[in-house]
């Protein structure tokens, strides 16, 4: 199947950056696109940002130039600079990859773990 490796996350003050990163690996034949979702309790997980294997990138509203994405294809890996971070910012980060096993297979959504993004003072 298919893992993934996130790194990054943590404890930042309002202002402040991180650099969230997350890689592949397993049962991988192609990966379509790759990006980091977030959630809060209570509350729907929501797109941050996405990139496909040619670049076209994707951001939830909320970004506002604040955030960019960039991928590895070579190594499985997408990157996201927060910049600017915010106390609403605070959520679970999850990367989410497009994924085909195989050469005649179908793209399924894979997900990882989750790293906890805290912005506080």
């Amino acid at each position: 199947q298919v893992q993934f490796v996130e790194s990054g996350g943590g404890l930042v003050q309002p202002g402040g950056s991180l650099r969230l990163s997350c890689t592949a690996s397993g049962s991988i034949f192609g990966i379509t696109a790759m990006g980091w979702y977030r959630q809060v309790p209570e509350k729907k997980r929501e797109l941050v940002a996405s990139i496909t294997d040619s670049g076209v990138t994707l951001f939830g509203d909320f970004v506002q130039g604040r955030f960019t994405i960039s991928r590895d294809n070579a190594n499985n890996t997408v990157f996201l600079k927060m910049n600017d971070l915010q106390p609403e910012d605070t959520a679970v980060y999850y990367c989410n990859g497009r994924i085909r096993t195989s050469r005649w297979g179908i793209v399924n959504s894979y997900w990882g773990q989750g790293t906890q993004v805290t912005v506080s003072s």
